[in-house]
């Protein structure tokens, strides 16, 4: 039975989707190993990252005009942006269930990042089986007015990822991070 281009296309996007939610849960699940991988090839140890309550419980303050963004929900509900890394421009989805940022390999490679197969060193469960990522710290990473510097990140396999996730190893270094109504504001 030979499927029509749109479904070929809808299974393909489907695929792709249930890729990238595996490697956001096998990140979570397995950051204790990715954060002693991240260690181990960088030397630095960080705080640990907080989870989206916390970030939420922070105190209210008012956001300053230079270091506050705003993102509207697009119409899936997620939140999607223009950032900076590295000082190349990529469209990220800024995602607070992920644990730290996840780069596909094309983005990682746009943002100047030139990885080898033995840099992909760190191993994640995924709903398609085991997949390597290359962990790598980003010297910067912006929206907007915002800014933050060295944030650990994971590149995963070409291929295996089709949007950049903004995950909280970026979030959790801001002051605020406030969703309501449909709206995302970022405190720097």
């Amino acid at each position: 039975m030979a499927l029509s281009p749109g479904t070929r296309s809808l299974l393909g996007e489907l695929a792709s989707w249930t890729a990238a939610a595996a490697i956001l849960v096998a990140g979570i699940v397995h950051y204790d190993t990715l954060r002693s991988t991240l260690v181990a090839a960088v030397g630095v140890d960080q705080a640990p990252v907080s989870d989206k309550a916390a970030i939420e419980a922070r105190p209210a303050t008012p956001p300053s005009a230079s270091g506050s963004e705003e993102l509207k929900a697009h119409a899936d509900g997620h939140y999607y942006a223009r950032a900076e890394i590295n000082g190349r421009s990529l469209d990220v989805m800024v995602d607070t269930g992920a644990s730290m940022v996840a780069l596909t390999y094309e983005d990682a490679e746009r943002a100047g990042l030139r990885l080898r197969p033995s840099d992909f060193t760190a191993r994640v469960s995924t709903a398609n089986g085991y997949a390597a990522v290359a962990p790598v710290t980003l010297d910067r990473v912006s929206i907007g007015r915002i800014t933050v510097r060295n944030v650990h990140a994971a590149v995963t396999e070409r291929g295996r990822m089709d949007k950049t996730l903004l995950g909280m190893s970026f979030l959790s270094r801001l002051e605020r991070v406030d969703i309501s109504a449909g709206r995302l504001l970022l405190v720097e």
